[in-house]
């Protein structure tokens, strides 16, 4: 069997599931993202990989001819299964979506993904007093794969990478029955790397671009102008409160941080309010410093792919994992 492996995405947003895997040996070989100026960012960035541009439910293995792979990754939509969202599970378009997954796994046939690595909001597992997971394992199992509760896992990118985000998914890994004898899976440990240091990536002394500074009339301003200062800490707007969170931390990175106050982290910069620069939001993400946005793709719209992305080092430790199970155990025929 080649050491070199080939992944397929579904739901790629910017990359993070796919830089990550490629920083393992597994590299993307196409990809399929329904929005077109989070594709621009992802072409700009890996321009090596093929995007089909669509939706989903009209992508087909055959239409689109869609190469087989080792590994199908996919962080596929979380609003209806988040604790925060709607909780409409299935009964939500968006969590159907998770449907159109299995049937691409399907037309693969007998060359279908020897490892399904999917990723989304905790809140999936319990949810609906946990039918939702069971459904999900159902499906999993009848296209012929190892799963159960084991093989779903909670990782804080705060606790298993040096990014100081707290930031907490749920992440699936199933194995096909053609190809592996079980489907057990050890996922990243945390690993006590040692205290944070945020300083490392969030510039708390130089000056931005006047648009991420709040206006002194701004009445986010003084709420968080009246909260004591701390060096190297973010202040977060939480709704109408304004939250201090501790030294070297980084709130979770949300989707809707473009949109306006509303989950924003801020940092006082030489007696100025400002948010947090994409930029700054990427290197929390985990994304390399050669990651660049292109100048088509709006500041609102930079921030919502952030919070969308999958961070890079956890997908990176995924990944490690995977490989190692591959060239272990994966049976060649």
């Amino acid at each position: 069997m080649s050491s070199k492996l080939k992944a397929g995405a579904l739901f790629s947003g910017i990359g993070g599931f796919c830089i990550g895997f490629k920083n393992s040996n597994i590299d993307t070989v196409w990809a399929v993202e329904q929005d077109v100026r989070a594709v621009d960012t992802y072409k700009n960035n890996l321009d090596n990989v093929r995007v089909i541009a669509d939706d989903i439910k009209k992508v087909s293995v055959e239409k689109n001819g869609l190469e087989p792979v080792d590994v199908l990754h996919a962080g596929f939509p979380c609003q209806s299964f988040s604790q925060a969202g709607g909780r409409k599970g299935f009964d939500d378009p968006r969590g159907q979506l998770f449907f159109e997954i299995i049937r691409l796994i399907k037309e693969f046939g007998k060359d279908k993904p020897s490892v399904l690595v999917f990723e989304n909001s905790p809140y999936l597992k319990i949810g609906d007093n946990g039918s939702w997971f069971l459904k999900i394992e159902k499906e999993i199992k009848k296209a012929g794969y190892w799963f159960r509760e084991a093989n779903a896992h909670e990782l804080d990118a705060f606790n298993v990478s040096i990014v100081p985000q707290k930031r907490n998914r749920l992440f699936m890994v199933a194995f096909s029955i053609k190809h592996f004898k079980n489907g057990k899976f050890d996922f990243p440990s945390e690993q006590g790397l040692g205290k944070k240091d945020l300083s490392k990536f969030v510039d708390f002394k130089k000056q931005q671009d006047d648009y991420y500074y709040l206006p002194e009339n701004n009445r986010y301003f003084d709420m968080i102008k009246d909260h004591e200062i701390q060096d190297d800490c973010l202040y977060q707007l939480r709704k109408y409160l304004v939250r201090t969170k501790e030294t070297n931390t980084c709130p979770t990175l949300t989707a809707n941080m473009g949109q306006g106050g509303h989950n924003v982290p801020f940092i006082i910069n030489d007696s100025r309010v400002r948010k947090l620069t994409e930029y700054e939001c990427l290197r929390l993400q985990g994304f390399p410093n050669w990651f660049k946005f292109p100048e088509s793709v709006p500041r609102a719209n930079r921030y919502m792919q952030i919070g969308n992305a999958v961070a890079v080092p956890v997908a990176e430790l995924l990944a490690q994992q995977v490989y190692k199970k591959i060239n272990e155990e994966r049976r060649t025929k």
